[in-house]
């Protein structure tokens, strides 16, 4: 077994360019300001990020200087504050980490492999294809801060994770099915992919899908009705995404035209950048689970349970990266972590299934 000695990390980082070319860093100043943010004041922030509070307040006023805005309100009774310009950049900074979070996540991946062909030792790294989610992350962390467990991961629609486990491009492929009206339309829109003599399921997790909107829901947004309302702006989720297809579905069933819903074309890679869209005021209403909608502080509407799968091959079944695997999703890290995802269930997680145990008899002998 293959032993890491490097594990790449990428991250996103933003400049401003004057018109003078004078390059302007905003990485001290926005980690300044999400500590202020989280802390409520200027000592807090400091120590959190180790450094001086005469050198936090020489960043703040610089950039204040350059912006031509003030970025901090003080009170001795409510302490320190973001101002709607400074709330503005942080969530500007936000969206883009949310949005980029995926293909940092995915190189880091190839880097990861490249560096380890460098080495003559024998790799055994499981392949994992998945649509973006917290469960996914979080095992993603968990399997690589242990050595025991290589797992390269792609960020794939469902379909195209389904896809590429057919090609033999990956050992998991990462998809969800909502439980109740939607599931057959949804597993009709899979169904080129799942093929019970070769397929298997491993349970991950159920968690809740719906609509992201305003603290206190100022516009009352209470089902998918209300997408079509002239006066609401959605985010939607990017194109070929379950989630994507699942408004798509709503919206037929409700004889409403994807058309007539504003900000329908848009498109958006994970739950936290749909989340940061709505914090930030750039549009009023998004999809997506439950977990990003508390992250952000936003108020969640349900509209579907999920549950969400790995699709893996009947001959990964016995193998000893599969049994590595089920050894970290039911050990006590990772089902701790999962339990505290709001909107997450694990009761069933690490549990293999047929494609018939999980979706009913019509996938008995199917091919």
């Amino acid at each position: 077994m293959a032993v890491y000695r490097f594990k790449p990390r990428l991250h996103s980082e933003w400049v401003l360019e004057k018109q003078s070319g004078e390059i302007l860093p905003m990485g001290d100043v926005l980690r300044l300001l999400a500590a202020v943010d989280e802390h409520g004041h200027i000592s807090g922030a400091c120590q959190a990020r180790g450094i001086s509070y005469r050198h936090a307040w020489g960043i703040l006023r610089k950039a204040e200087a350059e912006f031509q805005a003030p970025l901090i309100e003080t009170s001795r009774r409510r302490g320190s504050r973001l101002t709607s310009f400074a709330q503005h950049l942080l969530w500007a900074n936000r969206r883009i980490d949310a949005r980029l979070a995926p293909t940092f996540e995915s190189l880091a991946s190839e880097l990861q492999e490249e560096l380890q062909r460098l080495y003559s030792e024998e790799m055994s790294v499981l392949r994992l294809h998945a649509s973006h989610g917290f469960a996914v992350e979080g095992l993603m962390r968990l399997a690589n801060g242990q050595d025991m467990l290589p797992l390269e991961l792609r960020y794939r629609t469902g379909i195209e994770a389904l896809a590429s486990l057919d090609r033999g491009e990956c050992d998991l492929a990462g998809f969800q099915v909502p439980v109740a009206e939607y599931e057959k339309p949804i597993l009709q829109h899979y169904l080129r992919w799942l093929d019970p003599d070769r397929m298997l399921l491993l349970h991950l997790a159920e968690r809740n899908t719906g609509l992201f909107v305003q603290p206190g829901n100022p516009k009352h947004i209470l089902s998918a009705s209300d997408l079509a309302r002239p006066d609401v702006r959605f985010v939607n989720r990017q194109i070929g995404s379950s989630t994507r297809y699942l408004v798509h579905l709503m919206l037929e069933s409700l004889g409403i035209d994807p058309q007539d819903v504003t900000g329908f074309d848009s498109g958006e890679f994970t739950h936290m950048a749909i989340a940061a869209h709505i914090a930030s005021g750039m549009a009023d209403v998004g999809i997506g689970v439950e977990t990003a909608a508390w992250r952000c502080g936003l108020e969640f509407v349900p509209l579907a349970r999920e549950r969400y799968f790995f699709g893996i091959n009947k001959d990964l079944v016995g193998t000893q990266s599969l049994q590595r695997l089920l050894d970290l999703m039911n050990g006590d890290a990772y089902q701790a972590y999962v339990r505290d995802l709001v909107g997450y269930d694990c009761s069933l997680m690490g549990q293999v299934q047929t494609l018939e145990q999980a979706f009913g008899p019509e996938f008995a002998g199917r091919r």
